[in-house]
């Protein structure tokens, strides 16, 4: 797919203004979009993902526009995060405006809000409705599945878009390239800050000790009372091929005994492949932010391999390494205790 041209923007920005479905790039993976004020093409976001109605969407915004606007209040924390974040890959929970139906945030008070940095989804965030709009936008692939970093992952995902608006129908993908960052946004929970201060819901790029010093204090982790948030669900971002993280000096002898057992196996390294037998083999950079960027399209390539079951060199821990531990986690979620079924 080309560079989308101007037009182009402005074709998806009319598509959004009619309630329709338009997927874009951002920094982190691609969105699928709508209109966030219109709770029928909302409602086409989730019935497009399989997406259950109480797990809330991020409301991309405009540069310019004004949180104050989504926001029932925008605390100075917030203020002071904006300026040192957006555009960028984070997302605040704030108390949901009256105004603002509901639809977003699950049936939440609450809303996400997010400024992506990635200069496709701005332009697309300007022409919409003269940039005073916002999109409602969670990632673009079926619910639960391994997020897109690419056009070509959308298109995997959802097939050719369809040119008329109707209900759950992906109308236009606009192609960015690969994704800069590779996983979702940090999540930020500031609607809460009088009882619970400000609390982490999920990791990303911006990590906890880049928060801390602007907020001046370090982010909580999630309590009960903490709201939903996208992403956060203990099963997530899954392939459909069962997912095993194994440490890397257990790795070869691991595959000689899934080859043995005649099992079809893919490997995921990091930095390096361990030695012993695969049916198709990626990998990834030895850092953190490279492992990040290709984890996702690693993932979709495994799962297209063949294979049984896909072997995960686990990463290692230190800063700069919890959001892709935290995906990592709930993709191998509903594939613990297989291994011993392939043995």
């Amino acid at each position: 797919m080309a560079e989308p041209t101007q037009a182009d923007i402005q074709a998806a920005a009319a598509l959004l203004e009619q309630g329709g479905l338009v997927a874009f790039p951002t920094e982190t993976v691609y969105g699928l979009g709508a209109d966030a004020e219109n709770p029928a093409a909302v409602a086409s976001i989730y019935a497009a993902k399989g997406r259950p109605a109480n797990h809330p969407v991020i409301v991309h915004l405009a540069p310019e526009a004004d949180p104050g606007y989504w926001a029932a209040s925008v605390p100075a924390a917030a203020r002071a995060l904006i300026d040192a974040f957006w555009p960028g890959p984070l997302s605040l929970i704030l108390p949901r405006a009256a105004h603002v139906p509901d639809a977003v945030s699950g049936g939440q008070p609450s809303i996400a809000l997010r400024c992506p940095s990635h200069p496709v989804a701005q332009a697309l965030l300007r022409a919409f409705r003269h940039g005073r709009g916002g999109v409602a936008a969670p990632s673009a692939n079926t619910f639960g599945r391994v997020s897109p970093t690419s056009a070509r992952h959308v298109l995997d995902e959802f097939g050719a878009p369809r040119p008329q608006v109707g209900h759950g129908v992906l109308n236009m993908v606009l192609d960015g390239g690969a994704s800069a960052v590779g996983i979702e946004s940090t999540i930020l929970d500031l609607s809460r800050l009088d009882s619970a201060g400000p609390v982490l819901l999920r990791p990303g790029h911006i990590d906890t000790a880049q928060l801390a010093e602007v907020l001046g204090v370090v982010p909580h982790a999630p309590d009960a009372a903490a709201p939903r948030a996208s992403g956060t669900l203990a099963a997530h971002y899954a392939p459909r091929t069962p997912l095993v993280l194994v440490a890397a000096a257990e790795l070869p002898a691991l595959q000689i005994r899934l080859a043995q057992a005649g099992r079809r196996v893919a490997l995921i390294g990091r930095g390096r492949l361990a030695d012993g037998p695969a049916t198709a083999s990626m990998v990834l950079p030895a850092d953190a932010a490279g492992y990040a960027q290709g984890l996702y399209a690693a993932l979709r390539a495994m799962d297209a391999a063949g294979a049984e079951l896909i072997l995960i060199e686990t990463p290692p821990t230190g800063p700069g390494w919890r959001a892709v531990h935290d995906r990592l986690r709930r993709a191998a979620h509903d594939s613990a205790g297989i291994l011993q079924k392939f043995l």
